[in-house]
């Protein structure tokens, strides 16, 4: 016989963890191995047993105090004591407060119910490219995209036409089965998918030959997806019911297209808000010019004033993108840079010359300041 485990390390807690951290610990584990949850899995059952065994020590007060002090010997029954046996649970034990919510109750009623319906069907997810402007403003795209329907040869029954169709002996038609497992702690029911009809409740003896039997078939189809304006890279859009086929009698699950958007050539998103850049003549930034900006609307007009700095940003209100799935637009911020031309002529170079004969610095504080300070720095 293998050695046991020592329960906090069963549970994956400290030897001083709290019983909060216990209790939270074994819902933890017990959910991951519970039976109903890993049907006809022999190595989860015996995991689910071993959390159990560990936990109705660990929980005990007095169990525990035992454990600590003589580790397993202390609280087996088979070394005649310690922990005074396991009899006070003859009759079983009650899962309730620890199970509730995972699967609303254990072991029967409720919860049982909720296991033996039929399922909703599975979400699915689709991925679409648009552009920029198709983005902020919103478009319809249809995708192509493979998901499960009922198979129209059977219509979902998953028995060939005319063929018998009867109740699982083994479960008598719920879909699942009932074990009655004896623990230490008494017996306990654990209930499990019907491994003979595969929890459908039904035998079929001539399977459909279309869907071999399963009833659901994968299907292409194409559906036209709307997209709304302001929608931005990264975001995702529900179509309720677009997704696989549920059982008979449960709802289809959902689509959720994720969207991808193109870069722009010319301009950049900043939440609701459009970004870009204008290059400007040392001419225009030193006079001033009508410049003419690209907004997603088309090309404005906008006027610079003489002496605009490069770096400089001008806002043009409510040229940005559309709020989505709801009123308003964001701002569009045009950055002006200065470009330095870097072939000139010799007439050009003389020009500049002669105005920067002219000018004496008058024009330009910050470089006068700059060197103002210069006079002053000193190396330490």
């Amino acid at each position: 016989m293998a050695e046991k485990r020592d329960y906090y390390e069963v549970l994956g807690v400290a030897k001083g963890a709290t019983d909060e951290e216990i209790k939270k610990a074994y819902r933890k584990m017990a959910k991951k191995y519970h039976p109903d949850l890993n049907p006809d899995n022999q190595e989860a059952e015996a995991k689910f047993k071993e959390v159990n065994e560990a936990f109705q020590v660990l929980s005990d007060s007095e169990k525990r105090q035992n454990y600590d002090r003589f580790g397993h010997a202390g609280v087996d029954p088979n070394f005649g004591g310690g922990a005074g046996g396991y009899g006070g649970f003859g009759g079983g034990f009650d899962f309730g407060d620890i199970f509730g919510d995972i699967f609303g109750g254990f072991g029967g009623g409720r919860s049982s119910a909720r296991r033996n319906a039929p399922q909703r069907g599975r979400d699915i997810g689709a991925e679409l490219t648009i552009t920029f402007e198709e983005a902020a403003f919103g478009c319809e795209k249809e995708i192509s995209l493979y998901r499960t329907e009922f198979c129209p040869e059977c219509d979902g029954s998953g028995a060939k036409k005319g063929s018998e169709v009867t109740t699982c002996p083994t479960c008598g038609g719920s879909g699942q089965v009932r074990t009655t497992q004896r623990t230490i702690l008494g017996n306990m029911q654990t209930v499990s998918t019907c491994s003979a009809c595969g929890g459908k409740g039904k035998i079929v003896k001539e399977p459909c030959q279309k869907c071999a039997g399963k009833g659901k078939v994968r299907k292409q189809r194409k559906i036209k997806v709307k997209i709304p304006a302001g929608i931005d890279h990264g975001q995702s859009i529900s179509l309720g019911g677009q997704g696989d086929v549920g059982d008979k009698g449960a709802p289809n699950g959902d689509l959720f297209v994720t969207v991808s958007v193109k870069p722009h050539e010319l301009f950049q998103r900043s939440r609701y808000d459009v970004q870009c850049e204008v290059p400007i003549t040392f001419v225009q930034a030193t006079l001033g010019a009508e410049l003419e900006v690209p907004t997603l609307d088309g090309k404005v007009k906008y006027t610079i004033p003489e002496g605009t700095q490069s770096g400089t940003v001008f806002r043009l209100k409510g040229k940005g993108i559309p709020v989505l799935q709801r009123s308003g637009r964001g701002d569009q911020y045009v950055k002006v840079n200065v470009e330095i031309p870097k072939h000139l002529s010799a007439k050009q170079k003389s020009l500049l010359e002669e105005f920067e004969k002219l000018d004496k610095g008058n024009n330009h504080a910050k470089q006068k300041s700059f060197f103002e300070k210069m006079r002053g720095f000193k190396k330490e």
